[in-house]
């Protein structure tokens, strides 16, 4: 079975491509549920006009599929709470000037 760990070290391969740093960083992650094979991510994107969230979903259960014990994967996108920059990273705010 794979942890909530193991799965946020899998979406670090999910990148937004405008900004050209991942999900986890950005802080668009906001939450990951692991019950036995199944596997919730919530995110958000940056703005609620950006197109890639069906994208972004695609990539959130590919790289979670690729983990050991991982069967199914459900993501849903929310807008609420909204993203802000406050929510990066340290290193991702450095990267963009923040």
């Amino acid at each position: 079975m794979a942890t909530v760990d193991e799965v946020e070290e899998a979406l670090t391969n999910v990148i937004d491509p405008e900004l050209g740093l991942d999900f986890v960083e950005l802080g668009l992650i906001y939450g990951i549920e692991v019950e036995g094979s199944h596997v919730h991510v919530t995110f958000s994107l940056t703005s609620p006009g950006c197109p890639i969230g069906p994208q972004v979903s695609e990539q959130i259960e590919e790289f979670s599929k690729e983990l050991d014990g991982v069967e199914t994967v459900e993501s849903s996108l929310v807008f609420t709470p909204p993203w802000t920059p406050d929510r990066m990273s340290e290193d991702a705010k450095f990267a963009l000037g923040y």
